[in-house]
């Protein structure tokens, strides 16, 4: 079943649910809540909805109610919701609209048009969904792009101010890419941007990991719950593992391939820092890095 088609029915009468689902469930993956409390747990869970059929009459919350509190919530406030209702006025559908409904059903259910409704709003989300991912996505290299980067940076440093925890970031730099692209020409460039990122996300590898295209010819690496020594050896793979690429570069003058130059920084929860605080101690190490003679990672592991 596909992850994007599940749909969450919302209504007090188990009837109303049943003939839902039944109309539904061999097209989409169906949830059911019978109060407007039960809906808002159900959409904070581990598998939220991607379309939600809201009863308008309910105990206790209404449909109304829970579309307000839904569209107020960022986490929630792009799951379309569809009114599920017995009435009948232009007003009351007006009603909806202005509370962010993208769309009414009418009982008695009419299938054809519950279908088609529904499969329109599952078509749209998706849409939606992928154009949604596609701004966060470098199009040249295909990692996280700069806006990710800062949203999540911002995320990561408020997660560890309520954990404790230590947050490393790593800047990296590709040594000499301006005179990389006057010899071996723009078009190389950008190959050697693409097979740069995927070894930097190669390197990144657990899932809180989170690698992204910085600028130009510059990476970041945001890692939660990694300490400095931890986010030392991590700079050091990457280093490595791109001068393995073995990518030509006859410009530079301290190898025949492309390096990279690394800067480090990392935070505890106990500190306070704001992600442009920890970014500007990060380029500062990755200047010393270049000023130190390129190609190593600054600061350097300590022994002993």
């Amino acid at each position: 079943m596909d992850e994007f088609n599940r749909i969450l029915i919302v209504d007090d009468e188990r009837y109303n649910i049943k003939v839902l689902s039944e109309l539904l469930r061999e097209e989409y993956k169906i949830m059911a809540a019978k109060s407007g409390e039960m809906a808002l747990n159900a959409v904070h869970g581990p598998n939220p909805p991607d379309l939600i059929l809201l009863d308008v009459m309910m105990p206790g919350l209404t449909g109304y109610e829970v579309c307000r509190k839904l569209k107020a919530d960022p986490r929630t406030m792009h799951i379309p919701v569809i009114f599920v209702t017995a009435l009948d006025a232009t007003d009351e559908e007006a009603k909806g609209f202005e509370l962010g409904a993208v769309d009414y059903i009418f009982k008695p259910f009419k299938p054809v048009i519950v279908k088609a409704r529904v499969r329109t709003h599952i078509h749209l989300k998706r849409k939606t969904d992928l154009l949604d991912r596609l701004a966060f996505i470098d199009g040249l290299t295909e990692i996280s792009n700069r806006r990710s980067f800062d949203i999540t940076l911002e995320k990561e440093l408020r997660r560890i101010a309520r954990s404790g925890a230590f947050l490393s970031l790593i800047l990296a730099d590709i040594d000499f890419f301006k005179k990389y692209n006057d010899y071996h020409g723009h078009a190389q460039g950008d190959t050697c941007l693409r097979r740069v990122a995927k070894a930097v996300a190669d390197c990144a590898s657990r899932a809180a990991d989170f690698p992204a295209r910085y600028g130009g010819e510059e990476f970041a690496v945001i890692l939660p719950g990694t300490d400095l020594d931890g986010a030392i050896t991590i700079a050091e793979k990457i280093r490595t593992t791109v001068a393995e690429l073995n990518i030509r570069h006859a410009a530079s003058t301290i190898a025949g391939h492309v390096t990279l130059s690394l800067g480090v920084a990392t935070v505890s929860g106990s500190q306070e820092i704001s992600p442009v605080n920890l970014i500007m101690a990060a380029d500062d190490f990755l200047y010393q890095a270049k000023k130190s003679g390129r190609n190593t990672v600054f600061p350097t592991m300590k022994v002993g």
